[in-house]
């Protein structure tokens, strides 16, 4: 009886340690195959419309999937600046979206055509400010976002008119459609040079931006 129970246990043991190992090893192909495709496809992470911010010549991408009515996004951006001003001239910023709430696409059509007047980050910046009155998921009042960027001193009917652009609407399609390629769920979602975040944190893309810096300067 005490040998089936050890050879039960020992098998156990196996299994488990053979499941973590598959699990380890299918974490880094993945990581591999979309480091591999951020190489020899960087469209998919980083296509030509892409709002960005930093250095033109930067070698270290932060690419971030975000939705203008995430909290979390909103919480993340001062940091994410933060960061971007640490490694200053060295990481670049690439803005994807990924409108899972109800009133995202309003907020992106509203800040793309804001970006026509050339305040595309003051509106960002703007609506994330205020998103607790605009975007509360309780009660949202998606109209106070005309409110919040008149104050920017944009031509608002110029904007309302922009963000019926079909350049906004296919730029949205299309990154929709390319988080669905990359297996985004929820936001923000963040690439370093194609490669996704080991563990989600703000500590987790500071190491391996540093990381990336080190290798490629």
């Amino acid at each position: 009886m005490l040998n089936k129970k050890n050879i039960f246990f020992g098998s156990s043991v196996f299994l488990v340690a053979l499941f973590i190992i598959a699990t380890w090893a299918y974490k880094d192909a993945k990581n591999e195959a979309l480091s591999f495709m951020a190489k020899d496809n960087k469209e998919l992470f980083m296509p030509d419309y892409s709002p960005r911010y930093g250095n033109a010549d930067a070698k270290v991408f932060l690419i971030e999937f975000l939705d203008p009515e995430c909290e979390s996004c909103r919480r993340f951006y001062p940091q994410v600046k933060d960061i971007l001003k640490k490694y200053e001239g060295k990481v670049q910023l690439v803005v994807r979206y990924a409108p899972f709430h109800k009133n995202s696409k309003i907020a992106i059509r509203a800040i793309e055509a804001a970006r026509m007047q050339g305040l595309y980050w003051e509106s960002l910046e703007t609506l994330f400010k205020n998103q607790p009155y605009w975007g509360n998921h309780h009660n949202p009042k998606p109209e106070l976002i005309f409110d919040y960027l008149l104050q920017l001193g944009l031509d608002m009917d110029k904007l309302r008119s922009d963000m019926k652009s079909p350049e906004i609407t296919k730029m949205i399609e299309q990154d929709v459609a390319d988080l669905k390629t990359l297996e985004v769920r929820g936001t923000p979602t963040f690439f370093i040079n194609g490669k996704p975040l080991s563990s989600f944190s703000v500590n987790t893309i500071d190491s391996m931006i540093k990381s990336e810096i080190e290798t490629l300067y």
